[in-house]
């Protein structure tokens, strides 16, 4: 009997713990993929938790959007855009932390980040299979 209800005991602890991580990571929405638009995306990597949750989603995407500053001191709460070839918006968001991961259709793609309000553009390509990484740094006002 004892050895049932220490079973018991371990399965409720066990979900429990389960349950408080997924509410702690949907709270703060680091690493959680969204979708937009028909864009999946997930964005974050602040704090070493995050860059593993990411680093460990990163397989099912095909673009990385790195945001930092010249100085090479990471950046969060950017706001990201990204538009098609016709110049239809596919994705407008703000990044949670210096990573933003987005699985989009091979093609070509304008990416405009803004932070501090400066504002920088990446016209890039995609294929489906390979994850293409792009950095965005920013000067900071000393520079």
């Amino acid at each position: 009997m004892k050895h049932k209800s220490l079973k018991c005991f371990l399965a409720v602890l066990l979900f429990g713990l389960v349950s408080l991580n997924a509410v702690a990571a949907t709270a703060t929405g680091d690493g959680i993929v969204q979708t937009a638009g028909g864009v999946s995306y997930a964005s974050g990597g602040v704090g070493i938790d995050s860059i593993e949750r990411l680093t460990a989603l990163s397989g099912n995407f095909n673009l990385k959007l790195v945001f930092a500053m010249k100085s090479g001191d990471y950046v969060s709460n950017v706001k990201v855009a990204i538009s098609d070839a016709r110049g239809n918006t596919l994705l407008d968001t703000v990044s949670d932390g210096p990573w933003l991961l987005a699985k989009l259709a091979a093609g070509s793609y304008q990416v405009t980040a803004t932070y501090a309000g400066k504002t920088e553009k990446r016209s890039i390509a995609l294929g489906t299979g390979t994850l293409r990484t792009v950095d965005f740094r920013w000067a900071s006002d000393q520079d």
